[in-house]
């Protein structure tokens, strides 16, 4: 059997069952089907979120898997809040606002950890408002517009 071809038997590749388990422990998710299901959420919201060089750069880091969620979506042409990122997902999927938002921050996290930080700070200045706090950080945007 060729190395080319194991991978193939595989239902996911390496790098997308270790993205499925670093957002399972990190939060706390019972199943790694539970964690699959909020990746593929919050995924597919991102996807409808973000445009341009950040999209590409994003997918190019995610493994394949998570790039195909993020990249098989339609950026909407009106970008939401980060609240009312959470909103939407919880709306689409009945879940209630608090687990959506825990299902957010735990895919973020993992995203950030692949995106890297510059990417994330090119990511959140093109998003709107709030999802600073959702990937774990500070919103600065007020501080940084009156140090400017």
């Amino acid at each position: 059997m060729s190395e080319h071809s194991a991978p193939l038997q595989q239902p996911y590749g390496r790098a997308y069952e270790q993205m499925l388990e670093k957002v399972r422990y990190d939060g706390a998710y019972p199943t790694r089907e539970k964690a699959e299901q909020a990746v593929r959420l919050v995924l597919a919201g991102l996807g409808r979120q973000l445009t341009g060089d950040e999209r590409v750069d994003l997918a190019a880091r995610l493994p394949l898997e998570a790039a195909r969620i993020l990249t098989a979506q339609i950026p909407d042409t009106q970008p939401l809040t980060g609240w009312a990122f959470v909103k939407d997902l919880a709306a689409r999927t009945g879940a209630s606002l608090a687990t959506t938002r825990w299902d957010t921050g735990s895919v973020f996290s993992a995203v950030a950890a692949y995106a890297g930080a510059d990417l994330v700070t090119r990511i959140l200045r093109q998003l709107p408002s709030g999802y600073a706090l959702l990937f774990g950080r500070a919103e600065l945007t007020q501080a940084a517009s009156q140090a400017a």
